[in-house]
């Protein structure tokens, strides 16, 4: 740009997966948008995926809105193909043990640079990020990435304040405040005693023992969809809800992006020749991984609804030892040009398009948002985690969405007589006509939120404004938790080109 500008320098941490570092990216883009320069950080063996889907992802500093964002990725210093990945009771302890020795390393030298750090922010599953702030004076803030009664449900599990289901009481219903009573398999499923993923469990509340350090909890979420609920929560710790993320009005075509896969760009080519609310979207996210038998039941109702279709069909990761899903034999030839199966889809723009009529989800909350935020009602798939507790906000709070199975603990595979009903319902009569009219409601109040002066727009500019506020106090020397960062000269003038 050919002059020095004081920019306020955040950096981003990511756990490595996508559904943490989709949420993170889009509030390192938000930040941006209103002139901050951002780094995003995840690690090496994701960074390099992202590198080969995304032409943006660099070093160097990408413009975004009023700001800049560049990237830089952490080595965990296991080898390309450790399976160790995989088990994350192995390998948040390595994250850790790599990311408190490298970070600090790379603020000193960013400093040196002269792009020295205001601020650190973390998504989930590393909460040491905060205690690598603390240690160098510097402030820090978490983005919670679910939803807030989700966050309400692990806190009051955390602390103990209500009863939850137990080995010998395991079909408890939960009752917490502001919360609708939640029966058993409502609960997000990582905290009941049968979970098969113990390790998310404890992931997931090792956030909860250093909620006192970051002095924000960034919420993707919006005052007016979850309003008691964080009414409520805002007494327990400080929550500022700055959602939906994906929406961003100062940088709407943004081209920067962290997915690990090129979206086929022929979706929305064939959606444009569909005619208007006629496909079915179907897609369970990068984690879900259902039985074979279940994709086929999916099939065989997709065809017997005589909807159109449009499938995403991601391939499980190598490391899993898990099997590629096969379309039952003479599926395509029987759909015809009615159906496009496809690994990776562009879902924010496929959700946005008119030739879709709902959305076929396994309600992870980037997805659920989405929808809400685009106007499309949804067919709920849950599994586990707060999957089956979006499902029941979905469903029966917010009235977008038909349920077609309550999750993994119901341990059974939906017929392809059910996934037809399901299908029927969602995109003729009165039941689909309910649903588009509550979604619109929905839509527009997200808009509102993001918009100029809305809840979630006056909340971000509030904490940018906190952030380059105890930027300069450490700068000048008025904030006495300078520890090692004082060399750094915060909000030093840097100079982009």
């Amino acid at each position: 740009m050919g002059s020095e500008t004081p920019m306020t320098h955040v950096f981003l941490v990511s756990f490595p997966g996508q559904g943490h570092i989709n949420p993170l990216l889009r509030l390192g883009k938000r930040l941006a948008a209103k002139g901050l320069l951002v780094t995003f950080t995840t690690t090496e063996s994701f960074g390099q995926a992202i590198r080969k889907a995304n032409a943006s992802v660099s070093g160097h500093l990408t413009p975004v809105g009023d700001g800049y964002i560049r990237f830089e990725f952490i080595d965990d210093e296991w080898d390309e193909n450790e399976p160790r990945r995989q088990d994350l009771d192995q390998y948040l302890p390595q994250l850790e043990l790599v990311g408190r020795k490298r970070i600090p390393q790379m603020l000193s030298r960013l400093a040196g640079e002269g792009h020295p750090v205001s601020c650190l922010i973390n998504n989930p599953f590393i909460p040491w990020v905060s205690d690598v702030a603390e240690e160098l004076g510097l402030p820090s803030a978490m983005l919670w990435v679910q939803s807030c009664a989700c966050f309400l449900s692990y806190y009051y599990y955390y602390h103990g304040l209500v009863p939850f289901p137990k080995e010998d009481e395991p079909f408890i219903d939960v009752g917490i405040p502001t919360l609708p009573l939640l029966k058993w398999d409502e609960v997000p499923s990582f905290l009941h005693p049968t979970t098969p993923y113990p390790f998310l469990r404890r992931a997931i509340l090792g956030q909860y023992g250093k909620l006192s350090k970051p002095f924000c909890v960034l919420m993707d979420t919006f005052q007016e969809l979850e309003h008691e609920i964080i009414e409520y929560a805002s007494k327990l710790c400080p929550i500022s809800p700055v959602g939906p993320l994906f929406k961003n009005p100062n940088a709407p075509n943004s081209a920067v992006r962290g997915d690990q896969l090129k979206a086929d760009d022929n979706c929305i080519r064939w959606l444009d020749a569909q005619p208007p609310k006629s496909v079915v979207y179907i897609s369970f996210g990068t984690v879900v991984y259902l039985k074979q038998e279940q994709i086929d039941e999916i099939a065989h109702g997709v065809l017997n609804a005589g909807v159109s279709f449009l499938w995403v069909m991601k391939p499980p990761h190598p490391d899993a030892g898990l099997e590629t899903h096969k379309l039952p034999e003479g599926f395509l030839e029987k759909a015809g040009g009615n159906g496009k199966v496809v690994q990776y889809s562009p879902q924010e723009q496929v959700l946005a398009h008119p030739a879709v009529a709902c959305f076929v989800t396994h309600c992870g909350w980037n997805s659920s948002t989405e929808a809400l935020t685009s106007g499309m009602p949804v067919v709920a798939f849950p599994q586990w985690g707060d999957q089956v507790t979006n499902a029941k906000f979905l469903v029966d709070v917010f009235k977008v969405g038909v349920r077609m199975c309550r999750g993994e603990h119901e341990d059974k595979i939906i017929p392809r007589e059910e996934v037809e009903k399901c299908l029927r319902e969602a995109t003729a009569g009165p039941k689909a006509e309910e649903m588009k009219t509550n979604i619109l409601k929905w839509k527009k109040a997200a808009e509102d939120a993001v918009a100029e002066g809305g809840s979630s727009d006056r909340n971000l500019q509030l904490f940018v404004d906190e952030i380059k506020k105890r930027a300069t106090e450490i700068a000048t020397g008025k904030n006495k938790c300078n520890g090692k960062i004082e060399a750094m000269e915060i909000n030093k003038p840097i100079t982009t080109n």
